[in-house]
C-alpha cells in the first residue's frame, strides 16, 4: 500500500486529498491535513474519489460508429475518422458549420482549461455553447460591464468579513460556486463564532439557511427586485458611502435615479416580503464594520439574472466593501498575467454577433445553450452540421432535452470527448474517453481565479497511465490537429505553437516579466516533462508571483500566497478606467424589471436544488453518491399539498410550457408555500447509454419542463428557476 496527493476535481472547492493506493488502484481518499488551502477538509464527493475513478462503466478506449453502431476502435482509427469527416464538411459549408459544446466538468481538468481555446481558434467557428449559459454567465456579463473584464469577479472575503448577505446559494450542499472555498460550512460557522452575521435569502430552508442569523424566504425569481430595494434604501436613508472607492467610480447619481421606483413597499408584494424586513437587511448591511454580498445559481438562472448580479456588486460598492479586506475582493491567481498599470482598457461589449436563427446576442463569445437545437435543425447557410462536445451532457442540462436529443441524432458528424456514453454522447460518431482522474496531473486554472485565499497547488498523476489509454491533453491536441488539417503532426506541435504565440506577445508588453527578452530563449528555459507542464511553467513565469513549476513540485501540499488584497484600480479594464456603476445595457434592461413591479404573483413556481453528494448529471453513476437524501423528488409545502390533494411518496404530474413529468412527491416545510423544488441533472432513462447505476434510479429531467424560450436577455442564460408550473395528483 502507498499514498499519493491529488487535488479533488469533483467540485469547485478544490480540496486536497490523500489517496490510498493498492498498486495502481485507488482504495481510499481522505483530506490532506497539510494542504495549504483545504487543511484536511473533505466532503462525500471527495471521499468517493476511488469509486468514481474505478467506475466500471467508464470507457477504456475510443468508440467509432460503423453501420449505425458504436464499436471499439484504436486511437489511430478514431482520429483518422475525425480528420476524414470534419475537414471536408468545414471546407464545403464553412467554419460555422461546427458547433462546440463545453460542459461543466471541462473546467475541472488541465486539458479542459488549456485546449478548448486552441480548438476554437483552429475551427474559427462562432458557434460556441457552454454550461455558462445554464449557470454563471450573468455574473460574467455584469462584471464585464462594471469592471471591463468578464473574469474580474469579486468574491466574499469569508475569513475576515463581519456580515455576509447570501442569495440563491446553498454552499453547505454545493461547497460554493464562483467562490472557491474548501470547508465553506466551517467558514460560515467561524463567521458567526466571531460575532458576525449571516443573512440567507432563499425560498427554501436549506442547510445553509438553517445556519443563518436571518433567513429571508423570498419568492423565487424576484432577487433583483429585492436587491434594487436594498440599493434604494441605502440612497434614501443616506447610508450609501463608497468611501475610498469614490475616486474610482462613475455613475453613482445615475444609479440613484435608476432605482428610484424600487422602494421596499413597491417590491414587497412581488417578493412576498415585508417592507420592514427589506429595510432592516439594508440597514444591517450598511452598519456592519465589513460586509460582502454574494449571489449564485438561484439569482443567476432567473429572468433578471444579469440585473441581480449587477446589483450584488452595486451593493458592495455603495457600502464601501468592494475591494477591501472583509468585503468582496478580486483574487490574483498564480497563472494570471502579471498586473498591468492602472488605466483605461478596451471595455466589454455584448452582441458583437448574433445567433443565426433567433438572433440571440453573443455574450463573452458564446451563444445560449438553449439555441443549440434550433441551430442544428434549421436549414440554410451556417446550419450546424458537426457537433464537438467536451465533457457535456446538454440533453439533460439544457432546456427541452427531447428536442435536442432528436437534433443531435440528425447531425452529419459528432465527436465527444467524454469518459461515458451518456444521454448526449450516445449520438456521437467518435467518442474519445479521457483516462480516470488518478492518471492525470491536476492544476486549477479556472477556480484559483475565484479562490477566497491566494494559493497555488499542482499534483502530478497519482498512478501511471494504463496501457491503451491516452492522456487527456494528448487527446485534445490530436483532436485539434485532426480538425485543423494538420492530422499526423505530433501533438507537441499544438503546445509549441501555444507557447510561441504567448511568448511573442509577452515579450512585447512593457509590464510583462519577460519584456524585451528573446522568446526562443524564454521557451528554452521552460521546464516540464510534457507540453501542458511546459505551458503551466510558462504561465507561472509570466504571472505575478515570480514562480516556476519546480517551486510547485517542491511544495506538494501547495504554496500559500496570502489573503486577498485590494487590487483597484489596476483590475479595471473599462474604457473610462473606472467602475462604471450604471452601464448602458443595464440601464436599457431596467424598464423590464420595473414592469415586474406591477405583476401580481400567483400560482406555483419551481426552483431547483443541489445535493451534497452530487454535481449536475455527472456523479449519478457512483453508488455511494446515488442514494440517501440524493433523490429526485418534488418537494412541496404541506399547505400546497393539502390544497392540491397530494400525498407524500405518491406520484404527481408537473407541467410547464416545455412538457410534463411524472414525479414522486416529497412533502416538506423546508420549501415555502407557493414553491416546489425538483433537482437538476436527472433523467437517466434513455436507451443506448452505459450508466448502470444512474439508469437504475433515473429520476426525471426537470429541464424538460422548459421549451428554451425563457432567457435572461443580457446574458442568454436559460431561466431554470422561478418559472410557473402546474401540479396535480396522479392515481
Amino acid at each position: 500500500m502507498s499514498t499519493a496527493l491529488r487535488i479533488c476535481p469533483l467540485c469547485e472547492a478544490t480540496c486536497g486529498l490523500t489517496l490510498t493506493l493498492d498498486g495502481s488502484r485507488v482504495t481510499g481518499a481522505r483530506g490532506d491535513r497539510d494542504d495549504v488551502f483545504s487543511q484536511g477538509f473533505i466532503c462525500p464527493k471527495g471521499a468517493s474519489f476511488g469509486e468514481v475513478d474505478a467506475d466500471p462503466d467508464r470507457l477504456t478506449g475510443p468508440l467509432v460508429r460503423e453501420g449505425g453502431t458504436l464499436r471499439e476502435a484504436t486511437w489511430a482509427e478514431a482520429f483518422d475518422t475525425i480528420a476524414a469527416r470534419v475537414r471536408p464538411l468545414i471546407e464545403e459549408h464553412g467554419p460555422n458549420a461546427v458547433g462546440v459544446v463545453l460542459g461543466n466538468p471541462n473546467v475541472h481538468t488541465m486539458a479542459g482549461a488549456l485546449y478548448p481555446p486552441l480548438l476554437l481558434g483552429a475551427l474559427r467557428t462562432r458557434n460556441l455553447f457552454t454550461a455558462s449559459t445554464l449557470d454563471q454567465m450573468p455574473k460574467h456579463v455584469s462584471s464585464g460591464l462594471l469592471f471591463g473584464d468578464p473574469f474580474a469577479i469579486p468574491v466574499p472575503d469569508l475569513d475576515r468579513t463581519d456580515h455576509l448577505l447570501m442569495l440563491g446559494a446553498n454552499p453547505l450542499d454545493s461547497n460554493g460556486s464562483l467562490c472557491t472555498a474548501p470547508d465553506f460550512p466551517g467558514k460560515l460557522k467561524a463567521l458567526r463564532g466571531r460575532g458576525g452575521t449571516l443573512t440567507v435569502v432563499d425560498p427554501r430552508r436549506t442547510r445553509t439557511a438553517r445556519l443563518a442569523d436571518r433567513h429571508v424566504a423570498i419568492r423565487p425569481g424576484t432577487d433583483a427586485l429585492f436587491l434594487a430595494a436594498l440599493v434604494h434604501t441605502l440612497f434614501a436613508e443616506n447610508l450609501a458611502d463608497p468611501g475610498a472607492l469614490t475616486a474610482h467610480i462613475e455613475g453613482v447619481e445615475e444609479g440613484r435615479e435608476a432605482v428610484r421606483d424600487f422602494t421596499p413597499e413597491a417590491v414587497a408584494t412581488a417578493c412576498d416580503l415585508d417592507a420592514a424586513t427589506i429595510r432592516t437587511v439594508a440597514r444591517e448591511l450598511a452598519a456592519a464594520p465589513t460586509a460582502a454580498v454574494y449571489g449564485r445559481m438561484g439569482s443567476s438562472t432567473v429572468a433578471y439574472g444579469t440585473l441581480a448580479n449587477w446589483l450584488v456588486d452595486v451593493l458592495n460598492v455603495l457600502t464601501g466593501n468592494l475591494d477591501r479586506p472583509g468585503g468582496a475582493l478580486f483574487p490574483l491567481s498564480a497563472t494570471s498575467p502579471a498586473p498591468r498599470p492602472a488605466g483605461p482598457g478596451k471595455g466589454f461589449a455584448l452582441g458583437r454577433w448574433r445567433s443565426r436563427v433567433s438572433g440571440h446576442p453573443e455574450a463573452k463569445g458564446e451563444i445560449p445553450m438553449a439555441a443549440l437545437a434550433e441551430e442544428i435543425e434549421t436549414e440554410g447557410e451556417g446550419r450546424i452540421r458537426v457537433v464537438i462536445t467536451v465533457a457535456a451532457n446538454p440533453v439533460l442540462s439544457a432546456p427541452d432535452g427531447r428536442r435536442l436529443d432528436t437534433a443531435l441524432g440528425s447531425v452529419d458528424f459528432m465527436v465527444a470527448v467524454d469518459p461515458y456514453l451518456n444521454e448526449t454522447t450516445r449520438h456521437a460518431d467518435v467518442v474519445l474517453p479521457p483516462p480516470p482522474p488518478s492518471q492525470s496531473a491536476h492544476f486549477d486554472f479556472a477556480f484559483n481565479n475565484f479562490a477566497v485565499r491566494n494559493q497555488v497547488r499542482f499534483t502530478p498523476a497519482a498512478v501511471p497511465l494504463e496501457e491503451g489509454r491516452m492522456d487527456e491533453c494528448e487527446i485534445h491536441a490530436r483532436l485539434i490537429l485532426a480538425v485543423s488539417g494538420m492530422h499526423g503532426a505530433p501533438p507537441s506541435a499544438v503546445d509549441d505553437l501555444a507557447i510561441d504565440t504567448t511568448l511573442a506577445k509577452a515579450v512585447a508588453q512593457e509590464h510583462s516579466p519577460v519584456h524585451g527578452a528573446d522568446p526562443k530563449a524564454v521557451a528554452a528555459r521552460l521546464s516540464g516533462a510534457t507540453g501542458p507542464e511546459r505551458r503551466l511553467d510558462m504561465m507561472l513565469r509570466l504571472g505575478p508571483y515570480d514562480l516556476v513549476l519546480d517551486d510547485l513540485r517542491q511544495a506538494p501540499h501547495g504554496i500559500d500566497l496570502g489573503p486577498l488584497k485590494p487590487r483597484l484600480p489596476g483590475v479595471l479594464k473599462t474604457r473610462s478606467g473606472r467602475v462604471e456603476l450604471l452601464p448602458a445595457p443595464i440601464a436599457a434592461d431596467l424598464p423590464r424589471l420595473r414592469a415586474a413591479l406591477a405583476v401580481e404573483p400567483g400560482g406555483l413556481v419551481l426552483v431547483g436544488r443541489r445535493h451534497l453528494r452530487s454535481n449536475n448529471s455527472w456523479l449519478h453513476n457512483a453508488p455511494s453518491l446515488n442514494g440517501g437524501s440524493n433523490r429526485c423528488t418534488l418537494q412541496v409545502h404541506p399547505d400546497d399539498a393539502d390544497r392540491l390533494g397530494l400525498a407524500d411518496g405518491k406520484p404527481a404530474r408537473i407541467a410547464a410550457e416545455g412538457g410534463a413529468l411524472e414525479v414522486e412527491v416529497e412533502i416538506t416545510d423546508t420549501v415555502r408555500s407557493g414553491v416546489v423544488s425538483l433537482p437538476h441533472g436527472w433523467g437517466h432513462d434513455r436507451p443506448g447509454t452505459r450508466l448502470t447505476v444512474a439508469a437504475a434510479r433515473p429520476g426525471v429531467n426537470v429541464n424538460q419542463l422548459l421549451d428554451g424560450t425563457r432567457l435572461d436577455p443580457l446574458s442568454g442564460t436559460a431561466v431554470l428557476n422561478g418559472f410557473p408550473v402546474e401540479l396535480a395528483p396522479l392515481p
